[in-house]
């Protein structure tokens, strides 16, 4: 074995991945010189070059996003949104450079709208068929696969009831092997242990088992070296099942440097196409809703400006990105402008608050300078909202896990103020809860958990009792 390659992970592809591919670029193609011929009856070298970027495009972020993985054991939803954003970026990226090249005007716009629309229709209809397809067939026992749990662990005994609650998947369960008597591993569970690790090693050789899932505890390292050096005397796909706090990770994902490989415990999700995604959504959002509320941020500037002394616009410092200092634009809607390492937040009836500002602080109109702050980069439409660099300080050291929230971009809205936890927070409890909100939005961050935020911010987060 190379030396250079020995001990690298892999991303796992399945057998499909071929036919996948090919039936994609066919239907990306077809689609496109179908719009063509049933609406201009003709075809020219543009349609082609056309057709050749669009293609490669797709292929390309396709391929970056591994969406031509096995997909055997995740969900379906996921599938269709990884294949359909895919497509979105690879639909942006030909529009700009349609823009850039001054070419758009030697398409029909029906013709490329058609393509952009019906496109991931089809990408996504034929996926869904072939997975209904597969999912049946494994249902009555063809193209499944037998597997077994190494260790009646807690792990184990969750990944166990996955595989019984989702046949789907095709993973027909066995059972547990364990060294150990049901009673010394201490985890209660319906499940029996049908042997020892020997038992399942003859099974493995025999060819009767084609997953083993090893479930031990980090500690026993010595026991889980021993039983893959074992197991590498099978053709069983052997996969570890590690209980290193797995839900209380952050984004984590396998890394290289060099030849050694790295696992990430706290990590951000925008990195590579996500941060492109991220930062396109951000743009696109951020220049329709200034257009659209550009008569509002007028009217409420005026009534700053004529109710009160002082500048129209307050700048405070923030933490952003990686807990770096950036200024956050709000309307000013107090007598004072404080900066300092002692910033009180507002409270009820707070005395430095005037007329005007108690009201657009109530209706967080305040907040809408902030999109200047998304265009520039700072911020990002949907975030953890960013806190005073002082209250950052304090709570850092009380709170568990608070400055993760910086591992992405404050934002204007988040998953914390549509779920209640906006304004002040004046117990450890409701900060403690925000932070909750936050991290779980970091895990959990999609393109359409954005939408979702957006759209409920419109309906329940510009007001709340407790902002004042």
């Amino acid at each position: 074995m190379n030396k250079h390659h020995k001990g690298l992970i892999r991303s796992h592809e399945t057998g499909f991945a071929f036919i996948y591919r090919v039936i994609d670029i066919v239907l990306v193609l077809c689609t496109l010189f179908f719009l063509n011929e049933v609406y201009l009856s003709a075809f020219s070298k543009d349609y082609v070059l056309l057709g050749a970027l669009g293609t490669l495009t797709y292929f390309l972020v396709a391929e970056s996003s591994h969406l031509y993985r096995s997909w055997r054991t995740t969900t379906l939803k996921a599938h269709i949104l990884n294949t359909l954003l895919c497509w979105f970026v690879a639909a942006m990226t030909i529009m700009t450079v349609l823009y850039f090249t001054k070419s758009s005007e030697s398409f029909s716009r029906i013709v490329l709208g058609g393509w952009f629309v019906l496109t991931p229709v089809l990408l996504m209809f034929w996926r869904v068929a072939l997975r209904l397809f597969l999912q049946s067939a494994r249902k009555r026992g063809f193209n499944a696969r037998r597997a077994i749990i190494v260790g009646h662990t807690q792990q184990g005994v969750a990944l166990a009831q996955e595989l019984e609650s989702h046949t789907h998947h095709g993973v027909i369960f066995e059972g547990f092997y364990d060294e150990r008597q049901k009673d010394r591993t201490q985890v209660e569970s319906n499940y029996r242990i049908y042997g020892n690790v020997e038992e399942a090693l003859e099974l493995a050789k025999s060819g009767d088992i084609d997953y083993v899932y090893i479930a031990m505890p980090m500690h026993a390292n010595e026991r889980i070296a021993k039983f893959l050096n074992q197991f590498s005397d099978t053709t069983a796909n052997t996969y570890l099942v590690p209980d290193f706090f797995t839900y209380n990770l952050l984004h984590s994902r396998w890394d290289q440097i060099g030849n050694v490989q790295t696992l990430s415990v706290f990590d951000t999700p925008f990195v590579g196409i996500s941060s492109w995604v991220k930062r396109l959504e951000d743009i696109i959002l951020t220049s329709l809703i200034l257009v659209l509320i550009s008569p509002v941020l007028l009217v409420v500037a005026l009534a700053v400006k004529l109710t009160s002394p002082g500048p129209v616009l307050f700048k405070q410092h923030r933490y952003g990105l990686d807990g770096r200092k950036i200024k956050v634009w709000k309307f000013r809607s107090m007598t004072t402008m404080e900066q300092g390492s002692d910033v009180k937040q507002a409270t009820k009836n707070d005395p430095r608050i005037t007329p005007v500002g108690r009201f657009i602080r109530r209706t967080s109109l305040d907040e809408l300078p902030q999109f200047f702050n998304v265009l520039q980069g700072s911020m990002s439409i949907v975030g953890p909202r960013p806190h005073a660099v002082s209250h950052n300080e304090e709570y850092r050291q009380i709170v568990d896990r608070y400055m993760l929230r910086h591992k992405v971009k404050p934002g204007i809205t988040g998953w914390a103020q549509i779920n209640g936890y906006r304004g002040e927070t004046d117990t450890l409890d409701k900060m403690e809860k925000r932070v909750e909100f936050d991290l779980a939005y970091i895990r959990e961050w999609s393109v359409w958990m954005d939408i979702k935020i957006v759209f409920l911010t419109v309906f329940k987060g510009f007001t709340g009792k407790n902002a004042y």
